[in-house]
């Protein structure tokens, strides 16, 4: 059981007690907080628990249910062997390496990781990665719903060894191979299923028009699992419709570079995050946000939250899911260009002039010039 249940010194009452962060104090790692951060810059320090190094990375709008696991593991070497009763999605940030995961039956599953790769562990199976380089050190981020896990049971021991088997989240062996199955819906929902991809930067993505400037987009379910993923591209000179939702969505920059707006509704100031590969950033509940491509190349950004497609849980998420491409004036989620504040066309024009590159917005939403 959790020590730290029940009355605390004394016999005194408890209140407002947050077994997650309980348990974050104790784990002696980095605890890194922000609107949004670089992964690969943060500090890391030695985390016994998975023989790595690594840290928390808790975002102002990582709502109540996740948190952000920072892992790196030294050149040559693996982490301890984990199983765990939460579910997390695994992003490779840089470095190679492989996972070993064992099923139910006993049988073994392998797979090879590299910069861009994506992963979900099946529920509560055993497994262990290793570094793939002698020489160079490999950092990935699992984003988990360990928060929610914790506080709802108190139980570490549950948590972390409890022998209860779900064979099936496993999915066969092809599904570790970056095999999958597309499930066609309608653009915007299109699903891969599958527990690995090899590389988000070159994955095959759908079309979605109504998201605006000729986006494409592809939804994934990983281990059958209840945490989403999706991936979505901009073309060069472009970028999305502004949109909100509620909290918990975190926003993994895996290609070129940008920017994103942000701001409440009614707010006349518009604030700004920069990005590349390794930043990430988590807009809070019902914050505005707005995505835009100034690379020379089609940008691509990574969102995992809780709740998806198949399981969306939360009401708010299965709201998402069925107005994210419908005006706000519709009872929908999504700002239409015709409909947005003209500074923000202003500043990306401008800020494409800088660098060299040719917008290709009117060829999508015209302008009225002066």
């Amino acid at each position: 059981m959790d020590p730290h249940a029940g009355n605390g010194r004394g016999g005194e009452p408890r209140f407002l007690v947050d077994p997650y962060k309980d348990w974050v104090a104790t784990e002696g790692i980095p605890v890194h907080e922000g609107f949004g951060l670089d992964l690969l810059e943060l500090d890391l320090a030695p985390w016994p628990r998975l023989e790595a190094s690594g840290a928390f990375a808790h975002l102002t709008g990582r709502g109540d249910f996740t948190d952000m696991q920072v892992v790196e593991i030294a050149p040559g070497c693996k982490t301890a062997p984990q199983r765990h009763l939460y579910e997390s999605v695994s992003y490779v940030l840089a470095g190679r390496g492989s996972t070993s995961v064992e099923s139910p039956n006993g049988e073994r599953h392998s797979f090879e990781w590299q910069t861009g790769s994506l992963f979900a562990i099946p529920l509560n199976a055993s497994y262990r990665h290793y570094n793939g380089s002698g020489t160079e050190p490999c950092r990935y981020v699992a984003v988990t719903d360990l928060p929610l896990i914790l506080n709802l049971f108190r139980d570490r021991d549950f948590i972390w060894n409890n022998p209860r088997a779900f064979p099936e989240r496993f999915g066969g062996s092809r599904q570790f191979r970056g095999d999958g199955t597309f499930l066609p819906m309608r653009p915007g929902r299109h699903m891969w299923e599958t527990n690995f991809v090899p590389d988000l930067r070159t994955f095959e993505l759908k079309e979605w028009k109504a998201r605006g400037a000729g986006g494409s987009n592809i939804m994934f379910v990983l281990a059958d699992g209840t945490m989403h993923s999706h991936i979505s591209e901009m073309p060069v000179g472009t970028y999305k419709k502004g949109h909100r939702h509620g909290a918990d969505f975190h926003v993994f920059a895996v290609t070129g570079q940008g920017y994103s707006l942000y701001w409440y509704e009614g707010e006349t100031d518009l604030r700004r995050f920069d990005w590349k590969h390794g930043c990430v950033f988590a807009p809070s509940d019902r914050l505005f946000h707005q995505h835009f491509n100034v690379s020379p190349e089609p940008a691509r950004y990574l969102a995992v939250a809780f709740g998806g497609l198949r399981y969306p849980t939360l009401a708010d998420k299965r709201a998402t899911f069925m107005g994210m491409d419908v005006s706000v004036k519709d009872g929908g989620r999504q700002i239409e260009y015709e409909d947005e504040d003209h500074r923000i066309r202003q500043l990306y024009e401008g800020e494409l002039q800088a660098h060299g590159i040719r917008s290709r917005m009117d060829d999508v939403f015209p302008t009225q010039r002066a």
